[in-house]
């Protein structure tokens, strides 16, 4: 009797304390306007996460990012970006200022979130579980601006790219298209 006591505590104890944070789609965040939402309203799309900085030298993949979307947004494919000041200070503006600033300069019309942080004692728990999932390519810190981690239509991290690889180059091209 003691032992089924102690599985049935232990059942329990799973069910109630499961973190439920494994799933990207448990998050809710602010875009880049204020509006609230949760990442379930990406659910069944594929998507390109990225951490932006408006003042980096790879802040010209904006451009990329959005060609991106445009040619694949129609087959169910988004790009989520998410400002941060982590490195450098390269990410200092408002959040006005940053949507202003990738609009003006890049025609960005991809959805952007609130300026939040990658990296460190305060990194955002949506990051935390981006850089800790098994990948192909790489696990661990974010080490600098536009790191992209490929998501499939189910939530799951199929790669991760760092800041050197080109939004449009063949590498990340092909993984979209095959993910699509």
């Amino acid at each position: 009797m003691k032992t089924l006591l102690v599985i049935l505590t232990l059942l329990i104890s799973m069910v109630l304390y499961a973190d439920s944070s494994e799933d990207i789609y448990n998050y809710n965040l602010n875009l880049i306007n204020g509006e609230n939402i949760s990442l379930e309203e990406f659910k069944g799309d594929v998507l390109l996460i990225v951490n932006t900085a408006s003042e980096c030298g790879f802040t010209h993949q904006y451009e990329g990012l959005q060609n991106l979307y445009n040619e694949f947004s129609d087959k169910g494919f988004k790009v989520l970006g998410f400002p941060a000041n982590n490195f450098g200070g390269q990410e200092p503006g408002s959040d006005e200022e940053i949507a202003q600033f990738c609009e003006l300069n890049f025609g960005v019309s991809f959805p952007l979130f609130s300026r939040i942080s990658v990296r460190g004692d305060d990194q955002h728990p949506l990051f935390t579980l981006l850089t800790e999932l098994d990948n192909p390519d790489f696990t661990g810190d974010i080490s600098w601006n536009f790191e992209k981690f490929l998501i499939d239509r189910n939530g799951n991290l199929l790669r991760r790219f760092k800041t050197n690889v080109s939004p449009e180059s063949d590498e990340v091209k092909n993984a979209i298209i095959s993910t699509l």
